[in-house]
């Protein structure tokens, strides 16, 4: 019975605080977030762009700097 009271009251506490970390952002804010995993890649970001019709803000990963490959030891 205190199992099932304590879990109750954990599961409660969890949700307030996410409710609490998540006051002040907007549903616009919450879609470009769920987007940022994809944001690295181009071509992963134009399917997801496909997919969803959500515009993800991508950026062309960086190239390696010449004497910056790979280094074997």
């Amino acid at each position: 019975m205190w199992e099932m009271i304590f879990n109750l009251a954990a599961l409660i506490c969890l949700y307030i605080t996410v409710e609490y970390c998540l006051r002040g952002q907007s549903r616009d804010d919450l879609d470009e977030a769920s987007l940022i995993p994809f944001a690295d890649d181009p071509e992963v970001a134009r399917r997801v762009e496909l997919a969803t019709g959500k515009q993800v803000k991508a950026v062309a990963p960086e190239e390696t700097k010449k004497g910056w490959g790979k280094i074997e030891l």
